[in-house]
């Protein structure tokens, strides 16, 4: 395999979106992921998987996109069979992943510490809500509590009475990226230490973190920035602007820009020279984003981004699904790829944005059915036979 991750072991115990997307990106670049789930196997799995519009064969459009190059265990870790021989997994693996409630991975004996025992250098990641520790950590979280109390919301939107969250599930996206670089940083780390540790991911962290610079800007001002569309609190022009057939954005964040600008646009309040800097177009806004807002509107989408393209403007249109998944660029990065049902039948999702000169391979295995690899990885890594597998289902330990 000419991947980035590949020998790299992990077993996966995430479910719903958060942690499978964090192990799906680590699967994506090579990672030997062992979906460890129940004998029923794991909830997303039910997740649309009777819708006929967003399924595959039974197989839900998230469980069929998280789950691709992973390898399926279905263990009983309820029971003591179960748990030590999901003990003698963990001496052969390099990372565990889960995003169990606070408190769970204790309970159920999957915690750092009880796994450290039966493998010194094991790396072990939780994502949660609120983290391990701290007065509100064991407050219950999915995406959009994350989104709430993070703050982002509160700036989304154009209305501060109606608070907007994200389009896209950031809260919970984003603790499955910060999962694979705490993972990523901890394997390096391991190199030079020989020993495992723990990884503690809170949404909410990840969420103050991406507020940013704005975060910086309140603590200097003590203002609380309020939601202002698609406006930025720093440049002019940089916004949304209605065409004739949809939508563009501009993002002029330097003086260049703007002198570019002028001549696609022919407005002759523009030449005003209080205009050249900032501070001049900013305390003029309103009048800048008004003109120009009538200005798009008068043609059409392609008519004005060929226009802007060529003065090299930063500008884009405000793509539907339909139109980002289509488009020449995204096809040609190959952000569209096949990925399959274990029966063989295929379906397009997004690929890997991942892109490396060498380890360059970019392949996508099938997510697989609940057990479907449990005869395949006891025997590779527990080097247990058939007749033993056999016993161990007969018995209900494994499906």
């Amino acid at each position: 395999m000419n991947k980035p991750l590949a020998g790299l072991k992990i077993i996966d115990l995430t479910h719903m979106l958060s942690g499978p997307y964090g192990s799906m990106i680590l699967s994506d670049m090579g990672a030997d992921t062992i979906k460890v789930e129940p004998l029923q196997g794991e909830g997303t799995r039910k997740l649309l998987a009777s819708d006929p519009n967003n399924s595959v064969d039974g197989f839900g459009a998230y469980f069929i996109t998280l789950n691709r190059n992973k390898r399926s265990v279905a263990i009983d870790l309820k029971s003591d069979e179960g748990k030590q021989l999901f003990y003698k997994l963990v001496a052969e693996v390099d990372v565990v992943i889960n995003n169990f409630g606070p408190g769970v991975p204790e309970r159920l004996g999957i915690d750092y510490d009880t796994l450290s025992q039966h493998n010194p250098s094991i790396i072990t990641c939780a994502v949660t809500g609120f983290g391990s520790d701290g007065p509100g950590h064991k407050r219950p979280a999915f995406d959009q509590v994350a989104q709430a109390f993070g703050g982002g919301m509160s700036i989304t939107g154009t209305d501060p009475k109606t608070p907007i969250r994200a389009g896209i599930p950031i809260g919970d996206l984003g603790g499955g990226m910060f999962a694979v670089m705490g993972i990523l940083g901890a394997v390096v780390e391991r190199y030079k230490s020989g020993k495992g540790q723990h990884v503690d991911i809170s949404m909410l962290d990840c969420q103050v973190s991406m507020l940013n610079y704005m975060a910086t800007m309140h603590m200097i001002s003590g203002d609380d920035p309020f939601p202002i569309g698609n406006g930025h609190f720093v440049h002019v022009p940089y916004n949304s602007y209605p065409t004739q057939d949809g939508h563009i954005i501009l993002a002029v964040i330097t003086d260049n820009f703007w002198q570019n600008l002028k001549p696609v646009v022919n407005v002759a309040q523009f030449d005003d020279a209080k205009y050249d800097g900032q501070p001049g177009r900013f305390a003029d806004k309103q009048f800048i984003d008004a003109t120009l807002a009538e200005i798009f509107a008068t043609n059409t989408n392609r008519y004005w981004l060929d226009k802007l393209e060529a003065a090299r403007i930063p500008c884009a249109p405000v793509n539907k699904f339909s139109d980002v998944l289509n488009d020449s660029q995204v096809r040609h990065r190959k952000m569209v790829v096949d990925i399959f049902h274990p029966d063989g039948k295929a379906t397009k999702a997004p690929g890997n944005p991942i892109k490396m000169s060498r380890t360059n391979e970019d392949s996508f295995s099938a997510a697989p059915h609940i057990g479907q690899h449990t005869d395949q990885v006891l025997g590779d890594l527990l080097n247990l036979s058939a007749e033993e597998i056999d016993k161990l289902r007969d018995q209900g330990i494994v499906k």
